[in-house]
């Protein structure tokens, strides 16, 4: 019998969440078949089985969060190999596209329905690490920031029987897990009896916080106590822009691609940032580093949280290739597709609140970045033009920076650079 276990996906993610099983003990699978999906901080993850056989044993159930190394499924080979009953770990297999192979252009694809895809506040993608084979694992330290009780699954099957809370029991393993000696103590009455956990009030819900949302609590917290913000604001008359997007829209080339007023922003977001390399830096604690090129970071709404894929090196991008890029991008992240790679290496940040019919807004770092801009509603408002009151496009730009960095006249600059081309677009291709 052969024991897979939850395999590094080299991404320095450390656990999942078990969403679906595909399988059922007693089935027979193939090499490769799909056997369970499972969500991490970053994406909808299959995982395949690497024999064919019978599956004999499943560790986990459906909601439960598995560490990277834990026993997750077991299999009776079809044919008797060397190693039986010494757990393997496998590659993981993305639910998503692979990468555009360098050089590729991209295909063109028809337009999907508009739904809202970006919101206020960016989520940290976790640092990449490189995958590391880890046979035993390591002791465990229990900290404020990791409430994963470890048990075995028997241990937990036990525990949930018999309705004790294992959260509530002092762990007596090697690793600092839950025993089954410890679960039988408080069922014979000589171990500590749990107390039992509060229930919400009559009419409130309790909600488990995991995956997407987790790893979003995690990084707004951090970004917001490490880097002080500092948060400008500049309203825009945004007439032009309006104009020059509906004549795109008309345009042959562009007749395959959804064209709004994101595109002309992440234009000027990405020019700026070359312009103003302060605004598109990452803090190293005595030194920072200045990036000559921009990954265009978009905050997205998905069914699964806010994420925020990025475009790698939209300065080298066309227009066309730009809102060819915003299109796959979003629309990866509404189906649930993004890749653990789109998510890091992010420079700056976008984040379009005006989708939502807000005004603008203080947004958060992406941690790791030292500016995001808040794009908010454009809206027919009176405006002064040559001495004379107008009906005029408007809009309102909300740009935080670290301000460890950037200083009033870099954030002056940066958001100057990024009006200028929402008031006159032409000056894109100048």
């Amino acid at each position: 019998m052969k024991i897979f276990t939850l395999p590094d996906v080299g991404e320095g993610l450390t656990e999942a969440d078990l969403v679906n099983w595909m399988v059922k003990v007693g089935d027979t699978v193939t090499v490769n078949q799909v056997v369970a999906e499972i969500e991490t901080a970053k994406s909808l993850v299959e995982i395949p089985s690497p024999w064919a056989g019978v599956v004999k044993e499943l560790f986990v159930e459906v909601g439960d969060t598995v560490n990277v190394g834990d026993n997750f499924f077991a299999i009776q080979v079809t044919q008797s190999t060397d190693g039986d009953d010494e757990p393997v770990q496998a590659p993981l297999v993305g639910s998503g596209p692979k990468e555009d192979t360098p050089g590729r252009r991209r295909r063109r694809r028809r337009p999907q329905p508009e739904a809202p895809a970006e919101i206020e506040s960016p989520v940290e993608p976790e640092p990449v690490e490189d995958a590391q084979p880890a046979p035993e694992p390591a002791p465990v330290q229990k900290s404020d920031l990791f409430t994963k009780v470890l048990a075995k699954p028997p241990v937990r099957k036990l525990a949930k029987d018999h309705g004790v809370d294992l959260s509530a029991i002092t762990p007596t393993g090697q690793h600092g897990e839950v025993t089954r000696a410890d679960v039988q103590a408080i069922l014979d009455g000589t171990g500590q009896q749990p107390a039992a956990a509060p229930k919400a009030p009559e009419g409130s819900e309790t909600i488990k916080v995991t995956g997407v949302r987790k790893a979003t609590a995690k990084a707004v917290t951090a970004s917001y106590t490490t880097a002080p913000h500092i948060t400008v604001f500049r309203e825009i008359d945004a007439t032009r822009t309006m104009e020059y997007i509906q004549t795109l829209k008309k345009h042959p080339r562009y007749a395959d691609v959804r064209i709004s007023p994101l595109l002309v922003l992440s234009m000027a977001v990405t020019q700026a940032a070359l312009n103003t390399p302060q605004a598109n830096a990452t803090w190293n604690e005595d030194t920072y580093t200045l990036h000559h090129h921009v990954n265009l970071g978009i905050a997205a709404a998905t069914p699964r949280g806010l994420l925020v894929p990025n475009i790698k090196n939209a300065h080298q991008l066309s227009q066309l290739e730009m809102a060819e890029a915003i299109q796959e991008l979003t629309q990866r992240a509404r189906d649930g597709k993004t890749q653990p790679a789109e998510l890091t290496g992010g420079t700056i940040t976008i984040t379009n609140i005006g989708v939502l019919g807000l005004d603008t807004g203080t947004p958060i770092l992406n941690p790791g970045e030292t500016g995001i801009v808040a794009f908010g509603a454009i809206k027919q408002k009176p405006w002064v033009v040559d001495g004379k009151i107008e009906a005029r496009w408007v809009t309102t730009l909300g740009a935080s920076f670290d301000h460890r960095i950037v200083d009033g006249v870099e954030a002056g600059a940066y958001l100057a650079d990024v009006a200028a081309i929402l008031e006159e677009p032409a000056l894109l291709i100048s």
